[in-house]
């Protein structure tokens, strides 16, 4: 049974219109597929949790050197993703599911990552674990989020280098404050669940308005 998301449910016209938004941020895509594909061997297959309309899996995808997949909870994002890929001309496989019980086998994957949704989860522990059981020994999740200590000031900077029309901005500014700041987790929450996680590894750091948690998977024992 799939877990709820302790944020607004991400279907329908609200899925569409977060689509729209986040088509406006390709720059922002990229830089964070490079940062990845940076560190991340040719052949290498990458596991995007909570893709949404799926911009940076697809972003990924784009060299042909990674084998790309995206899980997410939302059946209007998986459906408006596998559209966007189709349209990139890239192959990426979306896919109907939960972060804290996925469909795959142990030790799928080489990297995972998570961007702008982790805060939704509703058993962030279980996804953790589950993080940890998908990947490969050796390999690593990167979860990139809001930051609780954000202040207005600086969510309003942001918004305004969005791009977004005057509407659009008005509704995300209003989303940042009252529903992603609500659900942000402190620095101390980050760093309790990190500690508490199966992870071997892990280092917290910040950037703007958000932070970036790489976790690592331990190398299995040499013989």
């Amino acid at each position: 049974m799939l877990e709820p998301q302790r944020g607004p449910a991400m279907e329908g016209w609200i899925a569409r219109w977060y689509d729209r938004n986040a088509a406006r941020r390709a720059e922002y895509f990229r830089a964070v597929a490079a940062q990845i594909a940076a560190r991340t061997k040719p052949g290498a297959r990458v596991l995007e949790v909570a893709p949404g309309p799926g911009y940076l899996a697809i972003e990924l995808a784009k060299p042909g050197a990674l084998d790309v997949a995206g899980l997410d909870i939302s059946r209007s994002f998986v459906r408006i993703a596998q559209r966007n890929a189709a349209r990139a001309g890239v192959s990426v496989d979306f896919q109907h599911g939960d972060a804290a019980h996925m469909p795959f086998p142990d030790a799928s994957f080489d990297v995972l990552v998570c961007t702008a949704a982790f805060k939704n989860f509703s058993d962030p522990k279980g996804a953790l674990d589950e993080f940890h059981r998908v990947l490969r020994p050796g390999g690593e999740a990167s979860i990139h989020d809001l930051r609780k200590e954000a202040s207005l000031a600086e969510i309003d900077a942001e918004v305004r280098h969005m791009g977004l029309s005057a509407l659009s901005a008005v509704m995300t500014r209003w989303i940042f404050r009252h529903l992603l700041l609500r659900n942000a987790y402190a620095r101390a929450a980050v760093e309790r669940l990190a500690a508490r996680s199966r992870f071997e590894r892990w280092q917290l750091g910040e950037a703007g308005i958000g932070f970036e948690l790489r976790l690592h998977k331990g190398a299995p024992a040499s013989g």
